[in-house]
C-alpha cells in the first residue's frame, strides 16, 4: 500500500495510522456499540449472525477474533461451541468495555480478550481452526501483512472468516448510501461520541478499501485458496472467506 492510499483518522497529527486508530477507539469506546446499533439500525446484529452460520459446517474448536473491540463477534462465534475463544485488539479502550460486557453475560471463562497488534500477532504458527475479522481489517496500516499474519496462525484445513464494509454500486442505492454516510453519519458520530474525525474517517476508509474481487484477490495473495466474497444488504457490507489448504 503507499502512503497516498492511507487514511486516517486525525489527518493533522504526525501518529501513524495504527496509533491513531488505537487513540480513536480508545475515544469512541464508551459509545461504541450504541453507536453501531444506531447507525446500521440494527442490520451488524444480522450480518455478524450470517457470517458465523458460514464456519458452523467447520466446527472450529479454536477461534481467533482480530481486532474484537467489545466482542460482539466473538460472542456470536459461542454459537458454535467452540473449545477456546481469543479476542485481540490494540485499542486497550475498546478491551475494557468488551471484558465488562464478558463479565455480565457470565462469558469471561469462555472468551478471553487480549491486547494484541493485528499484523505481529502474539501466537505461534498453526494456533486457530478458524479466524474471524469483523470490520476491523479495514483498519489495518499494512493490509497485506495483517492478512499474511492471518494466514500463518491459521491451522492447515482452517478457515478465515472477514466481515468488512464495502461500496453499494447500485442507483439509487449508491446514492443514498454515500449521502448517508457522508453527510448524516458523521453528524450523529459526533453528537453522541463527541469525536468530529472518528465518524468521517468510516466512510473515507471504507472508499479506499479494496473491496469485492480486489480483496479476495490479496487474500490469495497471502496464500489463501477457495477464496469467495458474498456482498449483504446492496453492497453495504460483505463477508469475504478463504481456506488455508492442508
Amino acid at each position: 500500500m503507499t502512503d497516498e492510499k492511507i487514511i486516517v483518522p486525525y489527518k493533522g497529527q504526525q501518529a501513524g495510522k495504527k496509533e491513531q486508530v488505537a487513540s480513536m477507539f480508545n475515544t469512541i469506546s464508551p459509545k461504541y456499540d450504541l453507536l453501531n446499533r444506531l447507525l446500521s439500525f440494527g442490520i451488524d446484529i444480522y450480518w455478524r449472525k450470517r457470517a458465523i452460520k458460514l464456519l458452523q459446517s467447520e466446527k472450529p474448536k479454536t477461534i481467533l477474533d482480530i481486532a474484537t473491540g467489545t466482542a460482539d463477534f466473538a460472542i456470536e462465534a459461542l454459537k458454535l461451541n467452540p473449545d477456546k475463544i481469543v479476542g485481540v485488539d490494540i485499542s486497550e479502550g475498546m478491551l475494557a468495555i468488551g471484558r465488562e460486557k464478558l463479565k455480565k453475560k457470565g462469558l469471561d471463562q469462555r472468551i478471553e480478550l487480549r491486547l494484541g497488534d493485528s499484523e505481529k500477532l502474539p501466537f505461534s504458527d498453526n494456533s486457530f481452526d478458524a479466524v474471524i475479522v469483523s470490520f476491523g481489517v479495514r483498519n489495518f496500516e499494512n493490509l497485506e501483512r495483517g492478512l499474511a499474519d492471518m494466514f500463518r496462525v491459521i491451522r492447515p484445513g482452517g478457515t478465515c472468516v472477514i466481515l468488512e464494509f464495502s461500496k453499494p454500486r447500485s442507483f439509487p442505492f449508491k446514492q443514498f448510501y454515500d449521502f448517508y454516510s457522508y453527510r448524516i453519519m458523521p453528524l450523529i458520530g459526533k453528537t453522541v461520541s463527541k469525536d468530529d474525525s472518528a465518524y468521517r474517517y468510516l466512510p473515507e476508509s471504507v472508499r479506499a478499501f479494496p473491496d469485492g474481487k480486489d480483496f479476495t484477490a490479496i487474500l490469495d495473495k497471502v496464500g489463501f485458496r477457495k477464496t469467495r466474497s458474498l456482498a449483504l444488504t446492496f453492497g453495504i457490507c460483505s463477508i469475504y472467506t478463504g481456506k488455508k489448504e492442508k
